[in-house]
């Protein structure tokens, strides 16, 4: 009896996990069957979930126009820039709050702690003047500089910390090893799928984030891709298959980076909350 309850609820499990797949993928083939089609089935009366006609047109029409390779070029740039800064920093930052002892350093962590608390929509105009009175408006160093701090990342790398005996950070101060080499040759060797987990949600995040980008890009050569999207308007009209067509493009670095990751992404959240993958 007990065998075939679980069987009916690994059923029913199985039925919920194909529905949620089919409603995650739905709008993502829809918008490669648009990208697929002529503009002119675009917006026909008759409904079609496939193309009658198969044609790469928007493809080749939106890699030929507008400013779509740039764009990419700009997201990759900024995206690794950040990804890298943001692991830099948040690294030395929770290692520091997990084993290094300092005056004040409960208090520094609830103030880091504290941002999770402030949106980062309350700190635009800030950030705006600061950057204006730097005169890295329209720069990259302005795009990537007010999203290199992460307090989740610093919390989820200092969380992890906490876990690791100090008996191997002992070990290597006894053996003359400063915070630095401690952090870089005992540390992050064991952290490694957490810090490719981080690394990759930080990346994505840096590619898909608008709103920043949005308030301190001022010319088109400088967008990023969801902010240059926002543009195809202007340059092609209401075009939906380039339009879809763009934006497929601009996603299929994340879903590869992802993708070619996954692994160690499932394996680096296991780590962090203490399973074993």
């Amino acid at each position: 009896m007990k065998s075939t309850s679980n069987l009916g609820w690994t059923v029913i499990g199985a039925i919920c996990a194909i529905v949620l797949a089919a409603l995650w993928a739905a709008p993502l083939l829809w918008a490669l069957s648009t990208a697929l089609r002529p503009e002119l089935e675009t917006v026909s009366a008759d409904f079609y979930w496939l193309p009658q006609t198969w044609t790469l047109d928007a493809f080749a029409k939106t890699l030929g126009a507008g400013n779509l390779v740039r764009w990419l070029f700009n997201s990759a740039l900024v995206a690794l820039a950040v990804t890298a800064i943001t692991m830099a920093i948040s690294l030395m930052a929770a290692y520091a709050f997990s084993q290094l002892r300092f005056r004040g350093k409960g208090l520094l962590f609830a103030l880091a702690m504290l941002a999770f608390l402030l949106p980062f929509e309350a700190l635009l105009v800030p950030l705006f003047r600061t950057m204006n009175q730097l005169g890295m408006i329209n720069s990259y160093a302005g795009i990537v500089l007010p999203q290199v701090v992460s307090p989740v990342v610093i919390y989820v790398f200092k969380q992890f910390f906490d876990g690791i005996p100090a008996d191997f950070r002992e070990a290597a101060t006894m053996d003359g090893a400063g915070p630095l080499r401690v952090l870089w040759s005992v540390y992050l060797p064991i952290s490694g799928n957490i810090v490719w987990a981080m690394a990759i949600v930080t990346f994505i995040a840096a590619w898909n984030n608008f709103l920043w980008p949005f308030i301190i890009v001022t010319s088109n050569d400088m967008m990023t891709v969801p902010l240059g999207l926002t543009q195809t308007y202007d340059a092609f009209g209401v075009r939906y298959a380039q339009l879809m067509a763009a934006a497929l493009l601009g996603a299929l670095p994340v879903a590869l980076a992802y993708v070619v990751f996954q692994k160690k992404v499932t394996q680096g959240f296991l780590a962090a909350s203490g399973l074993k993958g």
